[in-house]
């Protein structure tokens, strides 16, 4: 089954010697309350890059260039008992771009030290990943959530 594309793209910088990632509490629709990442659906004839670029700067007000993106790996998010939310989610990590973080009508962004995200406000699989592509690493992973639509039941990896 061909599931629908999205991307996520965690932009990162360094100050006072942290590393600090830019999230936002989403405002409306999948996810509203969460943090995330800038991000969302892919529109058609669009590559994820393109997309990563474009809901970055609708989300953040920045603006970043493909050429700058590092693709970090490929998430799958199924939901049986709402399957109208699963997809698959392309991972960038940005550490270049142009301008201040400014809120949208999907998120408020804000910086958190990578040693403190705040994981407990974030979808439920991003604890088992969200680190170590912070850190420098790839994800290639499925996710399967229960019912109640926000529970990881089931992780695997592509080769399981």
């Amino acid at each position: 089954m061909l599931l629908p594309q999205v991307c996520v793209c965690y932009l990162l910088r360094e100050r006072a010697g942290r590393v600090e990632v830019l999230l936002g509490r989403k405002k409306h629709g999948l996810g509203t309350g969460y943090f995330v990442a800038p991000g969302g659906k892919l529109e058609a004839g669009e590559s994820a890059t393109d997309a990563a670029v474009r809901e970055v700067f609708e989300e953040s007000g920045l603006v970043v260039v493909a050429a700058d993106l590092e693709p970090r790996g490929l998430l799958s998010y199924h939901f049986p008992h709402r399957e109208s939310w699963s997809q698959e989610s392309n991972v960038f990590v940005c550490r270049r771009w142009a301008g201040e973080p400014a809120g949208s009508d999907e998120l408020d962004p804000e910086w958190f030290d990578v040693r403190d995200i705040p994981l407990d406000e974030m979808w439920d699989d991003a604890s088992r990943w969200l680190p170590g592509v912070l850190d420098g690493g790839t994800v290639r992973r499925t996710f399967v959530f229960g019912s109640d639509l926000a529970t990881v039941v089931e992780e695997r990896s592509p080769d399981a």
